[in-house]
């Protein structure tokens, strides 16, 4: 059985800007309860629940930063070379089990422990060995290439913070402190369906007025970026009593809950209504385009996400609002600032004043200045100019048509999706 924490939904206007909806979406929001003991290798991508705390200092002792010769700073002389004995080797694996005396060396290789005696490594390409001898020239700096015990983290310290998404960086980081366990957040379960009597399974043959189910496949492709347990429903008809069974299956099971199509203020679109008899609406429109009729609310313990129909609105709804209230509930901390920087447009832009525009386009270098430019036609239901795409132009409320070459904020799908 699920669990979920949080606090109601505040009720809002049914019309807002995309900063009020990922306000109120954020603000509602609060991680899922429920853990458990994953071994390191199946951490990946999962949430730490809790700090980790080294054990060890890492690295474990003093050791060469380079291959070279270990060295007392003070024998060396501020004269053409100074010239020491080597008397031994010490490998990582392996270390000089001697002491390194007054005008003596020992040649090292990088992660061997520095010799007793010795405070100082000279590079082998700044030393010239002949015979049992090195020769060291001027201009060494005492304790050079050294890498001190505790350097990248100290025993007691916090290796990895709690809310930390697991990723390889953070698997090596943990093995390296010897570490064969981690407590992460259980995953957050999301039943996803579509909706329309229109919408025919892939593998099958179109009926007349009939068109293939997209968005489920969209959703699964994000979802499992996201590393989410996912209650795939498939397709329920228009119709009130199928709908509702979905709804009441959906909150008994799952965490969230994300439907596409149904929203709208069509006859056929019953979801707004259902939401708000079986639960509560946040609000259900926003200044954005493409993807204005957009539900957020919640059934029971189950937070609802109903995003429009069309294919390229399912991705920019998930995208700017869904992904980062996933992530919280996930219970990741600190939440990403979405990344946006200003480029130069390469074509004029029509647009009208009042809505936030996210626009599919195609960001690259143009005679060593970087500018972005349409990808292909800007539909709601054209999903090929979103896979052509490399970012969205974000076009803020109040901005109206772009000339060419006037600046212009984009997003890079490259993190985001």
């Amino acid at each position: 059985m699920k669990q979920n924490s949080g606090a109601k939904p505040a009720p809002r206007s049914p019309h807002l800007t995309t900063a009020e909806a990922r306000r109120t979406i954020l603000e509602s929001l609060a991680p899922i309860s429920g853990w458990e003991r994953v071994a390191v290798r199946n951490a990946l991508g999962r949430i730490l629940l809790e700090d980790v705390i080294a054990p060890c200092n890492v690295p474990a002792h003093d050791n060469s930063a380079m291959d070279g010769y270990a060295v007392r700073f003070r024998d060396l002389e501020a004269r053409p070379e100074t010239a020491l004995a080597v008397v031994g080797t010490a490998f990582a694996g392996k270390p000089f089990s001697g002491i390194v005396g007054a005008g003596q060396a020992v040649r090292i290789m990088t992660g061997a422990p520095i010799p007793q005696g010795a405070d100082t490594i000279v590079v082998q390409e700044m030393a010239r060995a002949a015979d049992s001898q090195v020769f060291i020239p001027p201009g060494q700096q005492a304790g050079q290439n050294l890498r001190r015990a505790g350097e990248d983290l100290a025993l007691g310290s916090v290796a990895l913070p709690a809310g930390k998404r697991c990723g390889p960086a953070e698997l090596g980081l943990v093995a390296s402190l010897g570490i064969a366990e981690v407590t992460v957040r259980r995953r957050l379960r999301v039943a996803f369906f579509s909706t329309g009597d229109e919408l025919a399974s892939i593998g099958k043959p179109l009926a007349p007025g009939e068109v293939y189910d997209s968005n489920r496949y969209t959703l699964f492709g994000a979802l499992s970026r996201l590393g989410c347990d996912m209650l795939d429903m498939g397709v329920v008809p228009d119709n009130p009593t199928a709908l509702e069974a979905a709804f009441r299956g959906a909150s008994a099971d799952a965490d969230v809950i994300l439907t596409s199509g149904g929203v709208s203020v069509g006859e056929a679109d019953f979801i707004r209504e259902l939401v708000n008899r079986l639960g509560e609406v946040a609000f259900w429109k926003i200044d954005i385009k493409p993807g204005r009729p957009m539900a957020f609310g919640r059934i029971g313990d189950t937070w609802l996400f109903g995003l429009p129909g069309n294919p390229v609105a399912v991705l920019v709804t998930f995208y700017q609002f869904v992904q980062d209230a996933l992530l919280v509930l996930s219970g990741v901390s600190p939440l990403p600032e979405p990344a946006l920087f200003e480029v130069s447009c390469g074509e004029a832009i029509r647009k009208q004043a009042g809505r936030r525009e996210f626009l599919r386009g195609q960001l690259g270098t143009v005679d060593g200045r970087q500018t972005v430019r349409l990808a292909g036609a800007q539909g709601s239901g054209v999903l090929r100019s979103m896979s052509e795409a490399n970012c969205f132009i974000v076009l803020p409320e109040e901005r109206g048509d772009v000339a060419a070459g006037e600046p212009v904020m984009v997003q890079v799908f490259d993190g985001l999706i």
